[in-house]
């Protein structure tokens, strides 16, 4: 039987190796495509992550496909009702890294209420004055927590140990972990209007596309701060911005964005020959509205900070990976720009779909 693993890294390799000799096992450092699939189409198993789109198209070339096993929890990548109507069962991770993801909150959180990024900044610059870099404490705040499942409940366990107030917002309330771990439930719209940190912790549906948009930001409180780990598709990101620009939030901590998928190698936008691709010219376009990219964290998780008291001019370096962040669209463009003339004829589109590549790992 021939399984065939894509997007592998080395220690992957050598952890899908260990299957062998009971399954025929082919590692393939690239997503699967349509072109990958013709080229192991004998396949009776095939694994990818989220970054592989695994539609009908694709799936097609798999004659014998019995299984298909994603590394991943989320599973909005994979055509369900192909593998349904062919009788291809498909599997998934029902759960890991929740406390990593949890932790990542939290060092979004404080990198946002300390003003870390932009205290670094200054500091590389010569400055080691600390003016417009007060932050508030997180002690006696209120979070809301949205979706309570096993992230948001590993948040939760660390939120109160910072002493913070909680509510969590969740399809199926569970009384008895609330009474057990020390917070509340209410509705979306009661949480997002008493909370001072919002976090999200929801699958990419088509119920969850664009949960938090402009209506939702008009309900946060002055100063309010989301942070999204969860999908970039949860959040309307032109009404992030509006509502960061007319300093409505303190900020905003991401680790997702939409289209993500074509941006899991961010440097892939400046390099030489990128310009000739239009839809990656569209791409950067559109994604400059956003603040910019900061240093890159983990897994190809992108953070984004936008911090109405600091200006951050890193100089893009593809080598490690420093990201570029501009205080506003126009300098993300300038700076674009600069990298890459070809960038000039690019407008910003809509994306085609609305799903998106990664549930940052919940």
């Amino acid at each position: 039987m021939e399984l065939a693993v894509f997007e592998t890294e080395q220690w992957e390799h050598d952890a899908c190796l260990r299957l062998s000799p009971a399954y025929e096992v082919i590692c393939v450092r690239d997503v699967l495509d349509e072109g990958s699939a013709r080229m192991h189409a004998k396949a009776d198993i095939i694994s990818s992550f989220v970054y592989s789109q695994l539609d009908a198209s694709v799936l097609a070339h798999f004659a014998q496909l019995r299984l298909i096993a994603t590394r991943s929890t989320g599973y909005d990548h994979i055509d369900l009702g192909y593998c349904q109507s062919r009788g291809i069962i498909v599997c998934n991770v029902p759960g890991y890294g929740d406390t990593s993801v949890a932790e990542h909150v939290f060092a979004l959180l404080l990198g946002l209420t300390r003003k870390i990024a932009g205290a670094a900044e200054r500091t590389r610059r010569g400055r080691f004055d600390q003016a417009g870099l007060r932050g508030f404490e997180l002690k006696g705040r209120t979070i809301a927590v949205i979706g309570a499942g096993r992230i948001g409940r590993r948040v939760i366990e660390i939120a109160r140990g910072f002493s913070m107030d909680v509510i969590a917002v969740d399809a199926r309330p569970d009384e008895l972990a609330a009474q057990r771990l020390g917070f509340r439930y209410a509705s979306l719209d009661a949480a997002l209007g008493q909370a001072d940190v919002i976090t999200l912790h929801v699958p990419a549906t088509p119920e969850t596309w664009r949960l938090i948009a402009e209506r939702e930001f008009a309900l946060m409180k002055p100063g309010a701060v989301p942070i999204n780990t969860a999908r970039g598709s949860v959040v309307d990101a032109e009404a992030l911005v509006r509502a960061l620009a007319e300093g409505r939030l303190a900020g905003a901590g991401l680790d997702v964005m939409a289209q993500e998928a074509q941006l899991r190698d961010e440097a892939q936008i400046f390099r030489a020959g990128a310009a000739t691709n239009a839809d990656l010219r569209s791409l950067a376009a559109n994604q400059s509205r956003i603040a910019g990219f900061c240093q890159r964290v983990g897994d190809a998780a992108q953070c984004l900070q936008y911090d109405r008291g600091a200006r951050p001019h890193h100089r893009y370096d593809a080598g490690q990976h420093r990201g570029v962040c501009a205080r506003s669209a126009a300098e993300r463009r300038r700076r674009a720009l600069t990298s890459n003339p070809a960038l000039a004829n690019a407008r910003p589109h809509a994306p085609a779909s609305s799903r998106t590549s990664r549930e940052g790992a919940a």
